[in-house]
């Protein structure tokens, strides 16, 4: 039997699993709606925030309909759908399945079809190695947070310089996927502008809506989206110029 990475088998596990997420999600809302009524809230505003929240997973929902669409070339539907219905995201994602397909001397985008052994293999380094976060947590977590309230409470300054190096030093993990390739430029190989460019029109993207949010402030929950959509459907003429 030919092996699919679409296969009905696989999307019944996965839907298994994701109707067991979806039925947690379901059983902590009615605890929590039962609560609200014990504590006396009112109908009205609990049912303004539960309509607000609804809306309000419109725009992640459509980062995430594409990130799942742009893993899917690769690895098929069902994968991507679980990976990031319960953990994950596109740029993790999209680095894990890369760098596991390059091991196996494969081309991130460019397969056409995998084998059993390998799509296991990249499914166990997606799954695995985010599961690290979790498994540091518990070990680790308390003791940063703990760390990180005596900085602020010695010098909140120097806390908030502290906390934006971190997450500029995250961002730095990912920029440096981008630019990875940048070096074929000086060999007059312009492919490796691609992803930089892209980058550059999602960021150009951003800014506009950064820009825009001051008089249309419904745009700040789609602002990710946007980018995102611009940025893919950017890397179409720009692909088609360099390559």
């Amino acid at each position: 039997m030919e092996f699919s990475v679409n296969s009905p088998i696989i999307f019944a596990m996965v839907g298994v699993i994701i109707a067991i997420v979806l039925a947690q999600s379901i059983f902590f809302l009615v605890r929590a709606m039962g609560r609200a009524k014990e504590l006396g809230m009112d109908k009205g505003v609990l049912r303004k925030t539960i309509k607000t929240a609804a809306i309000f997973t419109i725009a992640p929902a459509v980062a995430i309909v594409i990130s799942v669409m742009t893993l899917a070339n690769d690895l098929g539907l069902p994968l991507p759908w679980l990976r990031l219905s319960v953990i994950g995201s596109l740029s993790y994602e999209t680095i894990a399945a890369a760098n596991a397909e390059s091991a196996m001397g494969l081309t991130f985008g460019q397969v056409k079809s995998l084998t059993a052994s390998q799509y296991v293999t990249i499914t166990w380094v997606m799954t695995l190695s985010i599961l690290v976060g979790i498994w540091l947590m518990p070990l680790i977590g308390r003791r940063i947070q703990n760390g990180m309230v005596k900085i602020g409470d010695r010098d909140k300054k120097w806390s908030e310089i502290f906390s934006n190096a971190m997450f500029i030093g995250m961002l730095s993990a990912f920029l440096g996927y981008v630019f990875c390739d940048f070096s074929t430029v000086f060999s007059a190989d312009w492919t490796g502008l691609i992803p930089v460019l892209v980058m550059v029109s999602s960021a150009i993207v951003m800014a506009v809506c950064g820009l825009l949010v001051q008089k249309i402030k419904w745009i700040a929950d789609y602002a990710l989206p946007l980018s995102m959509v611009l940025g893919m459907l950017s890397a179409i003429p720009i692909t088609a110029w360099l390559s």
